[in-house]
């Protein structure tokens, strides 16, 4: 009895793993498939088409009117080139963690979706924009930033394309640094938005040179924009890793 009892268990543990394995596994081609569609939208879109008013003075880019009509969530698009970081950034004030486990379609998934900290203005835009991707294995959403621990991979990407939804920005790396998150022991890196002054912005930036795991010999003056990239990073409890980088086009 005891044998067939513990057989039954193990046969009970198994199809369960099984079943999650398969979950995965469907869930994983799924959203594959849906930023696929995504990405072939961008791409086959018409840059000569007239396009709607955004606000007052500015008009949609061809590339993401579509997509803003399929969801109104939608506030840019993240690209590093040779990665699989080539998404739409999402945002949602009233529910600021929502596309942690939602997709673009806002369908529920373990992948989440890239999305911009509810306190930023894109429009505006604040003086730092932190957008948040989940690490997932073989380098899907921010999995791809664990490449930038390498300096090597670094001199070949040293740029990321962040457009709005009505304009193209280049960006290039300031700083690549590993942190811990809710801890005092860590760099709130999440906690700069807008600068109340010229200090207080190179405070930042000196923080992130300061923990940066190489020299990029770049820098940033007040003024400059930038974007926070963040996702875990599994070497420590609440680990993150950080990719900085300031607007130059």
């Amino acid at each position: 009895k005891m044998r067939i009892t513990v057989i039954s268990l193990l046969s009970v543990v198994f199809a369960v793993s099984v079943g999650f394995l398969v979950k995965d596994y469907c869930d994983s081609k799924m959203q594959a498939e849906l930023y696929d569609n995504l990405i072939e939208t961008v791409e086959d879109t018409d840059d000569t088409e007239d396009t709607m008013s955004y606000s007052e003075d500015k008009n949609f880019l061809p590339d993401y009117q579509e997509l803003y009509m399929q969801n109104n969530d939608m506030v840019g698009w993240i690209k590093v080139e040779d990665t699989k970081i080539n998404y739409p950034v999402m945002q949602s004030k009233d529910n600021p963690n929502f596309y942690l486990r939602h997709g673009f379609d806002k369908g529920y998934t373990v992948y989440g979706c890239p999305y911009v900290q509810e306190n930023c203005d894109v429009d505006a835009p604040s003086d730092n924009l932190v957008i948040y991707g989940h690490h997932i294995k073989g380098g899907k959403m921010f999995g791809a930033l664990e490449d930038y621990k390498s300096q090597s991979f670094y001199e070949e990407h040293k740029t990321i394309q962040f457009d709005t939804l009505t304009q193209r920005g280049k960006y290039e790396i300031i700083a690549v640094f590993k942190t811990v998150a809710y801890s005092s022991q860590g760099f709130r890196y999440y906690d700069f938005v807008d600068a109340e002054n010229e200090d207080e912005f190179n405070a930042y930036i000196e923080k992130c040179k300061e923990l940066a795991l190489y020299e990029t010999g770049v820098n940033a003056e007040y003024g400059d924009r930038l974007i926070t990239l963040s996702t875990c990073e599994y070497s420590a409890q609440n680990g993150r890793l950080v990719v900085v980088a300031k607007k130059v086009v």
